[in-house]
């Protein structure tokens, strides 16, 4: 683990991430319609966290909550000491700059970059030093070294998530946000690409939060969080 991301730790003693009372309602055809209810989840250093139920439960909803990618219409959230209801959406971006790593289903690529470049940008917004030569590391970390020019419709389906994992770590992150990431994927790449994101989550210590319905996928998590109609049970 590299010493920014020891001090960023030590910065935050206690929990990386706290929901409490989790709400979120929108409206809809016949009014308003609840998708969560008052949901508490608290996430601890290096803790790997699996939510787990069916579609349409609420449980990517509740991950975009978490991660400050969505506000909830009741609750907060206080991700690494800071309550991101009291930041504007800059200021959210300013705090998971180098601390936070996303991986989504539909990889969330920049088509007109290379992969090279798409591992480098969060470095560049967070005004990291040497941004080329880590990308390259993590690039390499993956096993994509040799794919580095490339853009991503240049690229198979277990490429572009690879190199999305490379994205996700390059700036040795606290915590890590993973929406189905093999959802896209066949199974045989899928395990792979699970296998490469444990591991490096491992080797760098990052608390993960991940939303599947994979079980298999889940049962590598430290514990499995349930979700139904709009709740959170013990899995």
């Amino acid at each position: 683990m590299t010493n920014s991301t020891q001090s960023t730790e030590s910065e935050h003693s206690g929990p990386v991430l706290t929901g409490a009372g989790i709400e979120k309602s929108i409206s809809g055809p016949s009014g308003l319609l609840t998708i969560l209810h008052a949901l508490d989840i608290e996430i601890q250093p290096g803790e790997a966290t699996a939510i787990v139920g069916p579609s349409g439960s609420g449980k990517s909803t509740l991950l975009g909550i978490l991660a400050g990618l969505d506000t909830p219409t009741n609750g907060s959230v206080h991700m690494l000491g800071q309550n991101l209801s009291e930041l504007d959406e800059d200021e959210r971006a300013r705090l998971r700059a180098g601390k936070v790593g996303f991986v989504f289903q539909s990889f969330q690529l920049l088509p007109g970059l290379t992969a090279h470049e798409n591992v480098m940008l969060p470095l560049e917004l967070s005004n990291a030093p040497d941004a080329s030569e880590r990308a390259m590391h993590s690039l390499e970390q993956v096993g994509l070294a040799d794919r580095s020019t490339h853009q991503p419709l240049q690229m198979s389906g277990g490429e572009q998530q690879r190199v999305a994992i490379a994205r996700a770590f390059v700036a040795n992150p606290v915590l890590l946000f993973a929406d189905e990431p093999t959802g896209n994927l066949d199974s045989a790449t899928g395990y792979k690409i699970t296998d490469l994101m444990f591991s490096l989550r491992e080797k760098l210590g990052s608390a993960l939060v991940l939303v599947t319905h994979d079980d298999k996928l889940a049962a590598r998590c430290d514990r499995r969080l349930l979700m139904g109609d709009g709740k959170l049970a013990a899995a």
